[in-house]
């Protein structure tokens, strides 16, 4: 038998106080320690070591005698043994079919301990010091209750195994079906701790669990969503209801499926065992973010080549079957002349001997173009291999709308809101009276139905339709929008052309303007999440925001910036640059495509497309380049009594307003344009009348707002039939208008002020 050896090197020894023990707990000890002592456990120690006791009551009523070593552990120098990897243990027991489980009586006071190094482990109740020895005539003794005998099926490491495999512990997962919604950061680790020992049994773990593992992030604060509570109750089911995993077998051939998603790679490794195929163990890996910009192609091969490293150990010398749903791998992993990155993983695939197998599947939506980002130069192994195999990358989006919407009519609408629970109620007693319903009548209601009864007085009816309006003239209607027909708008307010792909503020604005609905924000918030289109071309979405530059401005087209943006792909009507103009104070921007960058060209845009619609401003703005400083441009701008003024070098910052307008410029384009990227100039008149309708966020509101007093009427106005203002007459019309720009100007200067400050 063996001798533990307790090395604490040339630390002296530690002597710890007892700790008073309750009255009731002292005889307890007492006897425990007689009961040590006739056993021939423990013996008197007169050592200078010493450690206190803990008693601990175990889960059949009876007292667990502990001793607390913390402070020997911390000067007891380790030892390198490995401990036993759970799955391989598990995996040894391939072929087994009766089982019996051995629980040793106290297991650690059986094995015996060095002579020198018994007075380390003293420890003392306030009625003596003892060490710890054992009886080394002694055999090793079992505790019979929980000893399991020739049985079928035995829990062994938390897991439930039996001739048929290995499957999850009952008792384990009901600890996390019963485990209650976390409120802490330390809750969650908790939870996810308990669930990762088991992921091996639940396929795309990690895709699953993503949410709950943002949480976790020391820079996150802990914000519990409905999409965090998702993830929660999914990982619950995922366990009570995952499958039973087969032992690997030596003689069969291991299959080798592995996928990729936006998200997240995962592979199942699997046996043909019998007449079926049975899963040996899952895998699955959330992706960083410079991985999600990887195209399609390259995530599929990096899962092949983290599914394979992950299950080396049963894979690595024998042959195997690796299926995948994308066919061009199998032309790509056979590439002669491969670079890069590509190079490294073909290289590393080399050392495995196996077979691929194209299996067609949609699991993951990886044939949907928007999920598919061409990464450029870098990926022309994958654009090789995917025009190989017919495999048609078409990242470009649909114009003004991905499906055909008809406009709809007074009667749609209302049959549509008479069909939504939520708003029939309210319309019901709406069409029936103009009183509002008591309390008594809206208590037995839903949450959504008494969160519109609380906006009663500002619902109103046009046309048999339910609209919210502030005082019931105002010229902003909102329709109350059924659930079924939000995926319809939001195609339109974010998805579509002139809804331009942008962010979650922007998308908000623009469909409150004109609609309302219960949880309106985190509708939109989780649609902008979850765009393809953008996920794969935007970048981070927390960025820290630079200080804005004070400027002495406060009317519109005092103050103008000028740039230029390209080179880019010569189009069919051969333009090549994009003059970009923008007035400082109302925000609102030219786009106009042209075909070179010279000072004549650039002047000649600047009066037909800027001056002659909107008048001369006082100061034009722009940067270094030769064109703006050129003899011409110098000149005009004397002969119009503008000043010129540019920004200082090696400092884009000091003209950043339209540096970053073209960088929206840059992904609207991106995501609108055909693959051979000919005709982007013909997307920019939609993308301006999307940014023109697009809430700023230093203004707070539209550049349209600031110039005309008013919101554009765009094509979802027409597809969803927004009301008209009022008819006033032209002197009316003009008072309220110098009265609403008046009002608005004033706002934006004192949001201007502060986005300065």
């Amino acid at each position: 038998m063996t001798q533990h050896r307790i090395n604490t090197g040339d630390h002296p020894p530690i002597k710890q106080y007892p700790r008073r023990l309750p009255l009731a707990k002292k005889e307890e000890a007492e006897r425990l320690v007689q009961e040590m002592v006739d056993n021939g456990i423990i013996e008197e120690s007169s050592g200078p070591w010493a450690s206190p006791i803990a008693l601990v009551k175990k889960k059949d009523g009876s007292t667990r005698f502990c001793v607390d070593y913390r402070k020997l552990n911390e000067i007891t120098i380790k030892d390198s043994y490995p401990l036993p990897r759970i799955d391989d243990t598990l995996d040894a027991l391939n072929g087994s079919q009766w089982f019996s489980t051995l629980d040793l009586k106290s297991g650690y006071w059986q094995v015996e301990i060095r002579p020198e190094d018994k007075e380390k482990t003293a420890f003392t109740t306030g009625q003596g010091l003892w060490q710890f020895k054992r009886l080394q005539n002694a055999n090793l003794k079992l505790s019979p209750k929980k000893c399991r005998f020739f049985q079928k099926e035995v829990t062994y490491l938390g897991h439930v195994i039996s001739a048929e495999g290995v499957k999850t512990d009952p008792g384990k997962i009901k600890a996390v079906v019963d485990w209650p919604c976390p409120e802490t950061i330390h809750d969650l680790r908790s939870f996810l701790g308990l669930c990762t020992y088991y992921r091996r049994f639940v396929k795309n773990f990690s895709t699953i669990a993503r949410p709950l593992h943002k949480l976790t992030e020391t820079k996150s604060n802990f914000n519990w969503t409905e999409e965090c509570e998702k993830s929660f109750n999914c990982l619950k089911q995922a366990l009570t209801s995952s499958p039973i995993l087969t032992y690997p077998r030596t003689d069969k051939d291991f299959i080798l499926d592995t996928d990729a998603s936006n998200e997240g790679i995962g592979a199942v490794l699997s046996q043909n065992i019998g007449n079926e195929e049975r899963v040996i163990a899952y895998f699955s890996k959330s992706l960083g973010k410079p991985e999600r910009n990887y195209c399609v192609t390259r995530k599929e091969l990096l899962a092949i080549v983290k599914s394979i490293e992950h299950f080396h150990h049963y894979l690595y010398g024998q042959k195997f079957l690796l299926r995948t749903d994308h066919a061009s791998l199998r032309w790509l992993l056979n590439f002669k002349e491969p670079e890069g990155q590509i190079a490294r993983w073909i290289q590393r695939l080399q050392e495995y001997d196996f077979e691929i197998q194209h299996r067609k599947g949609t699991s993951h939506g990886n044939a949907d173009a928007l999920s598919r980002r061409p990464c450029g130069e870098s990926c022309k192994h994958c654009s090789n291999a995917e025009k190989k195999f017919g495999i048609e990358i078409d990242t470009s989006v649909k114009v003004l709308t991905t499906t055909s919407v008809d406009p709809w009519s007074s009667c749609e609408i209302q049959k549509a809101q008479l069909e939504d629970p939520a708003i029939k109620t309210i319309l019901e007693k709406k069409l029936m009276s103009a009183d509002r319903p008591s309390w008594q009548e809206i208590a037995p209601e839903s949450p959504a139905i008494k969160r519109y009864w609380a906006l009663w007085d500002s619902l109103h009816l046009k046309d048999g339709v339910l609209y919210q309006s502030d005082d019931g003239r105002s010229c902003r209607w909102q329709l109350i929008l059924p659930k079924s027909r939000i995926p319809e708008v939001l195609r339109e307010t974010h998805d579509s052309a002139s809804g331009g792909h942008f962010g979650v503020m922007k998308t908000l604005s623009k469909t409150r303007e004109r609609f309302y609905w219960d949880r309106l924000r985190a509708d939109v918030e989780k649609w902008c999440r979850e765009c393809h289109a953008c996920g794969a071309r935007k970048g981070p979405k927390t960025r820290t925001k630079g200080h804005l530059q004070r400027y002495n401005v406060g009317a519109p087209f005092e103050r103008m910036a000028l740039d230029i943006l390209g080179p880019f792909p010569v189009t069919t009507k051969g333009n090549r640059y994009v003059l970009v103009l923008m007035d400082y104070f109302t925000k609102w921007p030219e786009a106009i495509p042209i075909p070179d960058q010279e000072a004549s060209t650039v002047a000649e845009e600047l009066v037909r497309s800027w001056i002659s619609g909107y008048g001369v401003p006082m100061i034009l703005h722009s940067d270094q380049g030769m064109n703006f400083n050129s003899a011409l441009f110098t000149e005009l701008c004397k002969l119009l009594g503008i000043l010129k003024t540019r920004t200082t070098v090696l400092h884009p910052e000091s003209d950043g307003m339209v540096e970053r307008f073209n960088r929206t410029i840059l992904n609207h384009l991106s995501l609108f344009v055909s693959r051979n990227q000919t005709d982007w100039d013909t997307h920019l008149p939609l993308f301006l009348l999307a940014y023109r309708s697009a809430e700023h966020e230093v203004t707070g509101l539209t550049p349209a707002e600031m110039l005309f007093g008013r919101t554009l009427r765009l094509p979802c106005d027409i597809l969803f039939g927004r009301l008209s203002e009022t008819p006033s007459s032209p002197n009316e019309y003009i008072k309220n208008l110098e009265a609403c720009l008046e009002s608005v100007h004033a706002f934006a200067r004192e949001r201007i002020k502060l986005a300065s400050e």
